[in-house]
């Protein structure tokens, strides 16, 4: 039975440079980057040396704590690199792809007949494993904990975000074996969200509980669906899965590869022509804006503009995007700009600012954040888009001075970083909402786990 979940209190931030409903192959990317960082809270031991040749899915590296959980090869190629920081902490493993790619064969299986464990086995050898998150804590799911739900938001509510009812169109049958061979994994129900009049192939699919969300973002945020739906309390475990990473999943059951494609959306008010582009996880960020930009002086975001991660020409597709994000650099200032009328911006304010005049104005906003960082003020405003039922200035508060107690009290079980992304975009105190809670988050996986 589905359940309609319509929220009142958040924000629709709307920016210029959608992406347009075409599809086209990005250039090739010479090399494939991945990054230990983007796997929170891994440690990562190599399996590969600088040299050695891979196969598509095969395991780059594996985590420290549990051996089998295995990160694999996007692509087929030869490690060209692995970079290193300090204490030899490996921050990047590059590998430099064959021109004809070659796929591991992990072999064909039928998620009808497959037991939980099989499962569980299959997706930890084949690297998929790392597509499955668990709240609490925002982090890779511990295999040997059971969920009571699974949640999958195939509604995305970001700025620009890439449209989940184009991305997966015709994917219905990779979608339905990943939603089988999950809901072996948990007792309870595989949760999906969709939007109130979406057209998704997830609607259709079996095995799943359906619900349709309306209302302005954070309701695309899984943490959002997840309070709505069914809250975690104390010692309960949700997991949580993207749509896109369905899709991989949903491959390697019905064919037996690791297959890393990724249909990401090039957005943002730079970008020329902004549409849609085939690639891969891991990526150069070169091969997919490469003389695609209308203006010189941009920042390219792997994410979208509240959640996403600054790169450079060099950098490369993070692990779990699927966008990339270019704006106007923020590096120039108004003379006495706090002192005028302010029409070509967003606030949630009405003191010299209209935006409010203006609901369905398209803005072409830039990375300056309009102020300095200084201390909290309490005005009231992060309430008013922050819908969960929490108090979001007290949690925020306990976890700077890292009170466990007023933290495990006031909710911090059920939030994520993303979930404060909207309170940080308001925030005239300019504070990093989401690395408070992340480091917040840590500290409890750390001294509680």
């Amino acid at each position: 039975m589905s359940q309609d979940i319509r929220i009142k209190k958040g924000l629709d931030i709307k920016l210029k440079g959608n992406a347009e409903k075409i599809t086209e192959n990005a250039m090739s990317s010479n090399v494939f980057t991945l990054k230990p960082e983007d796997f929170h809270s891994i440690i990562p031991k190599l399996s590969v040396k600088v040299g050695v040749k891979l196969k598509a899915g095969e395991a780059v590296f594996y985590n420290k704590t549990n051996e089998d959980m295995k990160f694999p090869s996007p692509v087929s190629g030869e490690v060209k690199d692995i970079i290193r920081g300090e204490k030899r902490k490996i921050l990047a493993i590059q590998i430099q792809a064959d021109s004809e790619q070659q796929f591991f064969d992990f072999g064909v299986k039928d998620p009808k007949i497959m037991k939980a464990n099989e499962v569980k086995t299959h997706l930890l050898a084949a690297g998929c494993w790392p597509f499955i998150m668990q709240r609490p804590y925002d982090v890779i799911a511990n295999p040997e904990n059971e969920p009571k739900a699974i949640f999958i938001s195939a509604y995305a509510s970001a700025p620009l975000a890439a449209d989940y009812d184009y991305v997966l169109a015709g994917k219905e049958n990779e979608l339905q074996a990943a939603v089988t061979a999950l809901s072996k994994l948990t007792s309870g129900e595989v949760h999906v969200s969709v939007g109130e009049n979406s057209n998704s192939s997830l609607a259709s699919l079996s095995d799943i509980s359906l619900h349709k969300v309306s209302g302005p973002h954070p309701i695309g945020n899984v943490g959002t669906q997840i309070a709505q739906i069914d809250p975690i309390n104390k010692g309960e475990v949700v997991w949580t899965v993207s749509p896109q990473d369905l899709v991989i999943i949903g491959e390697l059951l019905l064919t037996g590869k690791f297959n890393a494609e990724r249909i990401i959306a090039l957005a943002g008010s730079s970008v020329s022509t902004p549409k849609y582009y085939k690639t891969k996880i891991g990526a150069s960020i070169s091969s997919i804006v490469e003389g695609k930009l209308a203006r010189n002086n941009n920042r390219v975001i792997s994410g979208n503009v509240l959640t996403g991660k600054a790169v450079d020409s060099k950098g490369n597709l993070d692990y779990y995007s699927n966008i990339v994000t270019v704006i106007p650099e923020g590096n120039d200032y108004e003379f006495f700009g706090w002192t005028m009328p302010v029409f070509k911006k967003i606030s949630t304010t009405r003191a010299l600012t209209f935006s409010w005049l203006f609901p369905n104005k398209k803005y072409d906003l830039n990375t300056n954040t309009n102020g300095e960082h200084r201390a909290f003020v309490v005005t009231g405003a992060y309430e008013e888009v922050f819908p969960l039922d929490i108090y979001p200035m007290q949690i925020l508060k306990a976890c700077m001075y890292k009170d466990l107690d007023e933290m495990e009290s006031l909710g911090m079980y059920e939030v994520a970083p993303e979930d404060f992304a909207l309170t940080e975009f308001i925030c005239i105190s300019k504070q990093p909402h989401q690395e408070i809670i992340r480091k917040g988050l840590d500290l409890m996986l750390k001294e509680i786990g």
